[in-house]
């Protein structure tokens, strides 16, 4: 993968692991700590996908979709929500609020990659192959 990815995750050790596991796949990786700031990066970087935990401080993840799914100049990024969120009806809520998919916490290192990828191939901002499937 030859992609520019931005990582928004207030958990430092998640943040690493994200990070590390697209750098080793080729990727090059923006990073924000916060919603505010993940919503600075996207617009003045523009990266090819965007990859946002929902708990966030300043900005939650629903508000970072909001602004980028809204904004013409950022519109076509693929947002991943990355979450922890497993209560009945957080799936649904996610997809309802524009993200393009979904990948669960705790991040699988073996499976991450190729999560990822399927919104980085083209058309892919209406798939959601990075969500679970039942049998994990």
């Amino acid at each position: 993968m030859n992609a520019r990815v931005l990582v928004i995750e207030d958990d430092p050790i998640s943040l690493r692991l994200m990070s590390y596991l697209l750098r080793s796949a080729g990727c090059l990786t923006l990073t924000a700590a916060d919603g505010e700031a993940g919503l600075r990066v996207a617009s003045a970087e523009r990266p090819d996908l965007v990859l946002c935990d929902i708990q966030l401080p300043k900005v939650d993840g629903f508000g970072v979709v909001a602004a980028i799914t809204t904004d013409p100049q950022l519109r076509s990024i693929p947002v991943v929500a990355v979450t922890a969120l497993a209560m009945v009806g957080d799936r649904e809520r996610i997809m309802r609020a524009g993200f393009s998919g979904y990948v669960s916490k705790p991040i699988e290192p073996k499976r991450f990659i190729e999560q990822i990828e399927a919104f980085l191939s083209p058309g892919s901002s209406t798939q959601t192959a990075a969500t679970p499937d039942s049998s994990s």
